[in-house]
């Protein structure tokens, strides 16, 4: 199971990249993975071949108009773990012996 967070964005767009970030948004929503949308980027949890062929989704739309895209790409492998978006909250929050603002 994996845990990949991304952000995906083009460069010499302008400003305002939200436009085409939510191009990718509508594609993650609907890909059926469990996700976590963050003010720096997205986290997917999902097996490796679904939460890659997400991001090559992203991908291929973002760069339908933009001749250039960066994307940063970090990903936690753990095997046999699932519903990690949560317990590794969880389990920071457990030790803390309170909640912490997550969103």
């Amino acid at each position: 199971m994996v845990l990949l967070e991304f952000a995906m964005y083009p460069v010499g767009k302008g400003e305002s990249l939200s436009p085409y970030v939510a191009r990718s948004l509508d594609i993650i929503d609907k890909s059926g993975l469990a996700y976590q949308l963050t003010p720096m980027g997205t986290i997917l949890e999902g097996e490796w071949n679904e939460v890659m062929a997400v991001v090559t989704a992203c991908f291929e739309a973002m760069r339908a108009d933009c001749p250039r895209v960066e994307v940063a790409l970090k990903v936690d492998y753990r095997e046999g773990q699932a519903s990690r978006l949560a317990s590794k909250i969880a389990s920071v929050e457990d030790r803390l012996g309170r909640k912490l603002s997550t969103g």
